[in-house]
């Protein structure tokens, strides 16, 4: 029994170790080619990668709105079946009193011969003028509600003009740079042999590289999440002078913080520099580089901005960027460190990260 356990666990193991030496040539670095013309097909190749996914995400989004703005055009058109109905009651309502059919209640209480005929008359009053009072009601009710529903109808419809608008401009944007990079192939004698690069990296990107990145993120933003703790247990980056605050980060301490904070931040570095931040992670063959900045957003939170990205010296483009800031928070907001404070304005020095704060009033 124990021999055959022993089998079957040597028999999973060389399968595994097999697997692996089977995938490892393709996730295995490729060499970064120095010539400049090859570098730039390379920039482009992968754009057209990640750009293929942007438009992938506005097509779901695209189908998203549509599906909306069908349901919204459908309940548009129950609603107006509904409303026109109404509006014929409420015609019928409107027309006794101009044409004064509701005379005849006044008359029927002047003829009242006694109390009882009087209070019944009377009753009659409350219930036309109810029913009147409901039908009107009941218009205006649909009514608003009906103009309501196509403002969001318009809304909806806006939003898939902008959809689709952003959906060609990224098509525009593949096509141009595949057509490029086609260009630049053709004619040469090692197209074959670049073109096989061009696989090598984008498989190396895909299955390493941006695995590699969303690490780095994710464990970024959680890492953001406890930066106010922090501050608080650290009052000498506040300065105070009468009701004006100053919060004050160097980034050698905001780098000793984040490796507090995990292990993967050992190879990692925030630098400040004047109006930007820099940000680099290298791990084995492995190397990440982030250009951006902070801003100063309406609710009063500081938000990192990605203005570059550079993998492996190759920059990826906007929409990958832009992916990364939806998809994980880098920013925090300084009104959690003291509640009565509030953001006046952000700034990158030379080594700090300095944040002025007022009161909130």
């Amino acid at each position: 029994m124990q021999g055959t356990k022993r089998r079957w666990i040597a028999a999973l193991t060389a399968g595994a170790i097999a697997s692996w030496l089977a995938i490892y040539p393709v996730l295995a670095e490729p060499a970064v080619p120095q010539d400049e013309e090859i570098r730039s097909v390379l920039e482009k190749s992968l754009s057209v990668v990640e750009i293929d996914k942007e438009i992938s995400r506005i097509q779901a989004e695209q189908s998203g709105v549509k599906a909306k703005l069908s349901s919204a055009q459908a309940e548009l058109d129950m609603q107006q079946a509904a409303i026109d109905k109404k509006r014929e009651d409420a015609g019928k309502v409107l027309r006794a009193y101009y044409t004064g059919e509701r005379d005849v209640l006044l008359t029927a209480v002047l003829s009242a011969r006694n109390l009882s005929a009087l209070l019944t008359v009377m009753d009659y009053f409350d219930y036309i003028f109810s029913s009147d009072k409901t039908t009107l009601n009941d218009y205006t009710k649909q009514y608003k509600a009906i103009k309501k529903s196509i403002a969001s109808l318009n809304a909806q419809s806006a939003q898939l003009d902008e959809v689709e608008a952003r959906l060609q401009t990224q098509r525009s944007r593949v096509t141009a740079l595949q057509n490029d990079v086609d260009a630049a192939l053709s004619g040469r004698s090692d197209a074959d042999k670049l073109r096989s690069l061009i696989d090598e990296y984008t498989d190396y990107w895909q299955n390493v590289g941006l695995v590699e990145v969303n690490r780095y993120f994710k464990a970024l933003s959680k890492a953001m999440g406890h930066i106010t703790a922090w501050v608080e247990k650290n009052k000498d980056m506040l300065d105070i002078d009468g009701f004006n605050y100053t919060l004050t980060i160097p980034d050698d301490k905001l780098n000793a913080f984040l490796r507090e904070q995990n292990e993967i931040f050992d190879n990692f570095a925030f630098a400040f520099e004047p109006d930007k931040v820099i940000i680099t992670g290298k791990r084995d063959d492995l190397e990440v580089e982030l250009l951006g900045h902070y801003t100063l957003e309406k609710n009063g939170a500081i938000q990192f901005h990605v203005d570059e990205l550079i993998f492996n010296g190759l920059a990826l483009p906007d929409t990958t960027r832009k992916q990364l800031e939806r998809q994980f928070d880098l920013g925090f907001d300084p009104a959690q460190i003291v509640s009565f404070l509030k953001a006046k304005s952000v700034a990158v020095e030379n080594g700090t990260l300095v944040i002025k704060l007022s009161i909130s009033l």
